[in-house]
């Protein structure tokens, strides 16, 4: 699933490192036969709704609320408020059972999946085995962006259902794979494999604006861009259980705007700071505050379609760009030290991680190799124009787009600059729509904590993330191997010496780790944030 992140910047910083020249136009359960954690691991013992309406800072989604539609952040969190999964995840990103009984297999090939018995939608109907399969296949038949979570599903063709699912009985279903895969049953707690009412699929348009809820919380309404009101939905009996008596999500131009409402008490949650806030952060919100990594890199593209990023004269070019960028320097002066420099395309927090590997020299600050490596690419054919970053300033960015481009411009000798979109919607539009003309900042918060989810929807070949339209067979072997690996030292084996070519074609510039910075008023308690940043509402109470 493609998840875009939220680097959390705002515009006003002024710094050393963003000046003149570099502008913007203007931001469970567990493998095998193992039983996951205890529900208790994610919730306290009891639950209380009938406490206050907790607001939170929100962003506007790309695109109803259908699971096979939603590939960016904004709409997985709306919708994993209203939508329950067959696991979930605790705050460490450890699985939990929701929706599921059990999952289990002998060979970790087929899977056998058992729902909980008694488990309802908001409207009443069952959540049954066939709840399930219909919703997945729904995805598949109707070739929604996130197919391609099912494709190694057996049988799986876009366009048709899928033969590897079967329903056994009313609470049973198996999944066959093609090869075995040991964290299959991880992926289970994204947003895209939730269960669909009967309802849903009779008018999924219909659905996506006022969906039937499977989660602790109800979709209310939606007034577009402004905010998102949820009520706690009384059927909801799994491990998120409301502490609250709602939440209302609050959408904002600028980091700037929800960071004075934070401090004036007008909103309760914000998983976002400014950086030019973030010195005092803390002491203004009296430590009311976090600071935390979490599984997420930000990294910013360049599409292999644009003029002199294809082919050798665009890998000469990825590595020179990346070389001139200063990345302890943006992490120190813009982000306060709370981010740390990338070392590959995963994430500190995810299962091997290898700060290691060999090519990662091509993310040190060389601006001498930097130079060189951009006189070999105009030997093949010469610069011309201006490098554009293009970002949503209403998550601000605006700070290190500048700064980076100010990096690139003064230790390769061209014109940089940002280019600012209104929000993200505006930018992933163009950005999936491939109408884009020029870099762009993305990043990813994993939908799984697992390093292939780092890997394989991005730099695939034809995988719905790959948005420089990077292709190259030998990665998509060893990633397809990785998958089918036996044990963990063999996995890891095989995305070490993927990320050994991704780390020489640079199909996105790594940037740095990405953490949440965020806060809280003094009318909540119990406030959280997760392993993938987001606030964990669910348990925020408020008098």
């Amino acid at each position: 699933m493609k998840k875009q992140l939220f680097v959390a910047t705002a515009v006003g910083l002024v710094s050393s490192l963003a000046l003149a020249g570099c502008s913007s136009s203007d931001s469970g359960t567990a493998q095998g036969n193992s039983s996951a954690k205890s529900s208790s691991t994610a919730t306290a013992d009891s639950a209380a709704n009938s406490g206050g309406i907790v607001s939170f800072r929100a962003c506007e989604p790309q695109t109803a609320m259908i699971p096979g539609m939603i590939t960016e952040a904004c709409g997985v969190q709306i919708l994993g408020q209203v939508a329950a999964t067959l696991v979930t995840y605790d705050s460490k990103g450890e699985l939990v059972n929701d929706l599921a009984e059990s999952i289990s297999s002998d060979d970790k090939q087929t899977w056998t999946v058992k729902v909980k018995a008694g488990r309802k939608f908001s409207d009443g109907t069952p959540v049954t085995a066939k709840s399930f399969v219909d919703a997945w296949n729904l995805i598949v038949r109707e070739k929604q962006p996130q197919a391609y979570f099912f494709d190694d599903v057996e049988g799986y063709a876009e366009g048709k259902d899928l033969p590897g699912l079967k329903v056994v009985d009313d609470n049973t279903f198996t999944v066959k794979l093609n090869q075995p895969e040991s964290d299959w049953p991880v992926r289970l707690g994204h947003v895209t494999f939730v269960p669909l009412p009967e309802v849903a699929l009779k008018d999924i348009k219909a659905f996506g604006e006022k969906p039937v809820s499977s989660g602790p919380y109800l979709l209310d309404s939606w007034e577009h861009r402004k905010q998102i009101k949820l009520s706690v939905n009384p059927n909801y009996d799994g491990p998120r259980k409301a502490h609250n008596g709602g939440l209302n999500g609050l959408m904002y131009t600028s980091t700037d705007a929800s960071y004075n409402d934070l401090l004036a008490g007008n909103l309760d949650i914000s998983d976002t700071i400014p950086e030019s806030a973030l010195q005092g952060f803390k002491d203004e919100l009296n430590g009311r505050a976090a600071s935390k990594p979490y599984a997420g890199i930000a990294t910013f593209t360049i599409p292999n379609r644009l003029k002199h990023f294809e082919g050798e004269e665009g890998k000469l070019r990825r590595k020179a760009i990346s070389l001139a960028i200063n990345r302890e320097e943006v992490t120190k002066v813009i982000f306060n030290g709370t981010k740390e420099p990338a070392r590959d395309f995963t994430a500190p927090s995810i299962a091997g991680w290898n700060d290691k590997l060999p090519g990662s020299e091509n993310l040190n600050f060389n601006p001498e190799k930097a130079k060189e490596l951009w006189a070999q690419a105009d030997a093949i054919s010469k610069w011309d124009g201006t490098f554009k970053i293009a970002y949503n300033s209403d998550s601000g960015h605006q700070a290190w787009v500048d700064a980076v481009c100010n990096q690139v411009k003064n230790n390769l000798g061209i014109d940089a600059q940002g280019d600012a979109y209104p929000d993200l919607k505006s930018l992933r539009d163009k950005v999936e729509n491939k109408t884009i003309e020029t870099a762009f900042r993305a990043g990813w918060s994993a939908d799984y904590p697992s390093a292939y989810n780092f890997l394989g929807p991005l730099y695939g070949t034809g995988a719905f993330g790959n948005d420089s339209g990077y292709s190259n067979p030998e990665v998509d072997k060893l990633l397809k191997e990785a998958l089918g690996a036996k044990t963990e030292d063999e996995a890891k084996a095989k995305y070490d010496e993927a990320q050994k070519i991704l780390l020489q074609d640079l199909p996105a510039i790594p940037l740095w780790y990405s953490s949440v910075n965020g806060g809280w008023s003094a009318n909540v308690e119990n406030v959280d944030f997760g392993w993938d940043s987001l606030p964990i509402l669910f348990a925020v109470t408020k008098n």
